[in-house]
């Protein structure tokens, strides 16, 4: 039997190589000839680097950039060898969970470092990327990041503008005198699995602003700023597209991305399937199993799993997926491809207790034993 095992992480617990082996090691148990191939999977938010550092040819950078209040941050890119693709997540420079919640702001926050990760790796010679958005603590529109990479965003009085949102609210002028001559060979795929445009109703400011700290007074002031922002950058731009789905990603970054640099804007679990060529393994098997944590109806929603279950679907194969835990509504998984589903949980116990690494490991390894034995 072809088994073909490509499961998300189980968020605070196993990372997708630890549930993919949980799996395997029960697969292995009941037919030690079964051949189990193991693919590292994400769908381009948190956990992608670490995902796609677990390939081979890999290398995973560590730098201090300037985290999202300007203060120093360490973090974390991977560069795939063979392509010379640097796998970048915005969060690890830019991230909410950097922001303690009572000094969420804005106004202050910067995606500068971003731009230095995108430096660092240029510097290296890279000339794909892929970007992760998401779980942003920003709102500046990507200037910080695209200052780091060389962009001048000028006041009235030909001065730069302070980082953050904030900063916005002077802009006069974009120059790209000192833009790094590389950028416009650099190709960038980002993952994007929201629609929202930069401003308006639907915005960033107004629909993410609040999480990120933001006051009513401030999105206001933010939305304007990012619509005057939009109009300058037409001066420079002939791809200032403020109302393309997902422009408004990450406080703005999907804007950056489409106006100032070689991008597309897709979904996050295409743009990894596609780097990992899943689509070759999913052939070759009998069986796929997916997975994540957590199971439930926002799973369909371009989650890691059902990107699985449709590829596995166009070739007609089975798929099963495990599950920390699964919710009342999780019966829509089946309707997109996940064939049946297993949540891991053995016994009452607390969050705690379950996500544990050793516990979460034993459940896993477990369960997918005894759904094996009807397989094999």
């Amino acid at each position: 039997m072809n088994v073909l095992i490509a499961i998300d992480s189980f968020k605070g617990s196993l990372t997708s190589l630890q549930a993919g082996n949980a799996v395997k090691d029960a697969v292995l148990k009941l037919d030690k000839n079964a051949n189990v191939l193991v693919r590292p999977l994400a769908d381009g938010g948190e956990g992608t680097v670490d995902a796609l550092a677990e390939q081979s040819g890999s290398e995973t950078i560590r730098l201090t950039v300037t985290g999202p209040l300007h203060h120093p941050t360490i973090a974390k890119y991977c560069i795939l060898k063979e392509t010379k693709t640097a796998v970048i997540e915005m969060a690890s420079a830019a991230g909410i969970t950097l922001v303690p919640s009572s000094e969420r702001n804005p106004l202050e926050a910067t995606t500068y470092g971003v731009g230095e990760l995108i430096k660092d790796a240029i510097i290296r010679g890279c000339r794909q990327f892929i970007i992760g958005l998401g779980g942003s603590a920003t709102n500046d529109g990507g200037t910080g990041m695209l200052r780091a990479l060389g962009y001048e965003f000028l006041d009235q009085n030909h001065n730069p503008i302070a980082l953050g949102a904030k900063g916005l609210k002077d802009l006069h002028q974009i120059r790209t005198d000192s833009v790094l001559p590389e950028l416009s060979a650099c190709h960038f795929k980002v993952a994007c699995d929201v629609a929202n445009p930069l401003c308006g109703e639907n915005g960033c400011s107004a629909v993410y602003g609040p999480q990120k700290g933001a006051t009513a007074e401030m999105i206001k002031d933010m939305d304007l700023w990012l619509e005057r922002y939009s109009d300058i950058t037409k001066a420079i731009s002939l791809r200032s597209h403020k109302d393309h789905p997902g422009a408004g990603a990450a406080g703005g970054m999907g804007f950056a991305f489409l106006s100032f640099t070689n991008s597309v804007l897709k979904s996050g679990i295409e743009i990894v399937l596609d780097e990992i060529n899943l689509e070759k393994d999913i052939q070759a098997a009998d069986i796929v199993v997916t997975g994540e944590g957590r199971l439930d109806s926002q799973t369909v929603m371009g989650k890691a799993p059902i990107g699985v279950a449709k590829l596995a679907k166009r070739y007609g194969k089975k798929v099963i997926a495990f599950s920390g835990c699964v919710t009342d509504r999780a019966e829509v998984c089946n309707e997109h491809g996940i064939d049946a589903f297993f949540p891991i949980l053995r016994s009452v116990t607390t969050l705690e207790e379950a996500l544990k690494i050793d516990n979460a490991y034993k459940n896993l390894t477990a369960t997918a034993y005894q759904v094996f034995r009807l397989l094999i």
